[in-house]
C-alpha cells in the first residue's frame, strides 16, 4: 500500500505493469535528462523527499537517483500531463543523469540532426 494521496493516484493512467513514465528535465534550461518508471510508491517518495525516486523494472526495486553514483536529483516541481500517463520532474541534476556517465540519456544516439 502506498502513501500517495488517493486524489493523485486516481488521476494516474498506469501501464499493464502498474507504472507511469517519468521524465526528468533540468530546471532553468529545460534540457531533457532521462526517462524512468514510477509506481504510486515511487511518486509518493519523490513528492515527500524531493529526491528523484524511481522503480527499476529489471531489479524489481526502488532506486533513488544518485544514491550509489552521487549524481543526485533535487526535485523542484512535479507535474502530471493532461492524460495522466506521464510525470514531469523539474530537477537540479548534480553530475551525469545517465547511468552511462553521459550528461543526459539522449547524448549518445542522434537519429536526426537539427536543420540550420
Amino acid at each position: 500500500m502506498s502513501g500517495l494521496d488517493p486524489a493523485i493516484a486516481a488521476r494516474l493512467k498506469r501501464n499493464a505493469a502498474g507504472l507511469v513514465a517519468a521524465v526528468a528535465q533540468q530546471r532553468g534550461t529545460g534540457e531533457v535528462l532521462m526517462m524512468a518508471w514510477m509506481d504510486d510508491e515511487a511518486l509518493h517518495r519523490t513528492l515527500t523527499t524531493r529526491r528523484g525516486t524511481y522503480y527499476s523494472r529489471s531489479r524489481g526495486q526502488y532506486w533513488v537517483k544518485g544514491e550509489t553514483s552521487g549524481h543526485t536529483q533535487r526535485v523542484h516541481e512535479v507535474r502530471l500531463d493532461c492524460d495522466g500517463d506521464t510525470i514531469l520532474l523539474v530537477v537540479d541534476q548534480e553530475g551525469a543523469a545517465c547511468h552511462t556517465g553521459d550528461h543526459t540519456c539522449f547524448d549518445a544516439d542522434v537519429l536526426l540532426e537539427a536543420e540550420d
